[in-house]
């Protein structure tokens, strides 16, 4: 991998992984598209790490304050019935289905599911799915001729059941164009929260998944054509633009709608299924040689 795929790479990382559209389908196709060699799941999972230090750094205030909550629980310092110290037993049980998941299919994840004619129809269906999701928010939001206005949930009534649901959308992310954050998003809208809360989760939530599947793939960086030194250059990148990107969304989520990401995915998506169908793009580019 050249430095000039790195940085691209890397910036691709940044710009797509807080939107719910995809980051692991973004690297695998801007690369088939450049003709590049597939960066492969490790490349992917290492330069979440950059992305993930951009949420830690972002939530920093927010993530100090449930770890010091929680681990007063523990000792009796804190109640457990207190938000804080729910919340961190929540990130915990919601990061169980992809910890699971992630190790039952590693070798689906790194092969069979980088096939480009499943990311087109992940990024079609999970679309509509993000779609539907936001226009029942936003009917609860504005209400309507014959409906009152729905008071939808925030975070402190978030339980062990919903945490669970939440976890099980995020683990549907492990297959490349679902997106973490769409998944999450969506299922946290279908369940009535609203959508700052859902997207505040959603970025809680992925932080002991990816630093963890970051962590796990660092044996097999440095391994074919991606060497340590781009990698670590795209991670940088991805973490300077994610933030960027983070501060960006929190802020469009509060007034604008979904659609405009929902449009996006299933013109992608069917743009994907035309190029593969009429042989212009190969439904493997770049595997045999990443």
């Amino acid at each position: 991998m050249s430095w000039l795929e790195s940085f691209i790479l890397g910036l691709v990382q940044g710009l797509t992984e807080f939107l719910p559209i995809s980051s692991s389908a973004h690297l695998r196709l801007t690369a088939a598209f450049a003709g590049w060699h597939d960066p492969g799941a490790a490349f992917t999972a290492i330069t979440q790490i950059g992305t993930e230090a951009a949420v830690l750094i972002y939530f920093r205030k927010d993530i100090a304050r449930i770890l010091s909550a929680w681990f007063g629980s523990l000792f009796g310092k804190v109640p457990r019935s207190d938000h804080d110290a729910q919340m961190g037993w929540l990130v915990i049980v919601g990061s169980i289905p992809i910890g699971v998941l992630g190790v039952t299919f590693k070798d689906q994840i790194e092969g069979p599911f980088r096939d480009l004619r499943l990311i087109a129809t992940t990024l079609i269906v999970m679309g509509i799915v993000l779609g539907i999701a936001d226009r029942l928010a936003a009917r609860d939001e504005t209400g309507g001729k014959h409906r009152a206005v729905r008071e939808r949930k925030g975070l402190k009534e978030l339980g062990v059941r919903d945490g669970l649901i939440y976890g099980l959308c995020q683990a549907m992310a492990l297959i490349p164009g679902v997106s973490r954050s769409g998944a999450t998003i969506s299922g946290g809208l279908l369940m009535g929260y609203t959508r700052e809360a859902a997207a505040r989760y959603s970025f809680l939530l992925a932080i002991p998944a990816v630093l963890a599947s970051g962590v796990f793939e660092l044996k097999d960086a440095g391994e074919g054509h991606v060497s340590w030194g781009p990698t670590i250059f795209a991670t940088i990148i991805a973490f300077v633009v994610g933030y960027a990107v983070i501060a960006w969304f929190m802020k469009f989520i509060t007034t604008k709608s979904f659609m405009p990401f929902v449009y996006y995915r299933v013109l992608l998506g069917i743009v994907l299924f035309v190029l593969v169908g009429v042989g212009e793009l190969s439904p493997h580019a770049g595997e045999s040689a990443g």
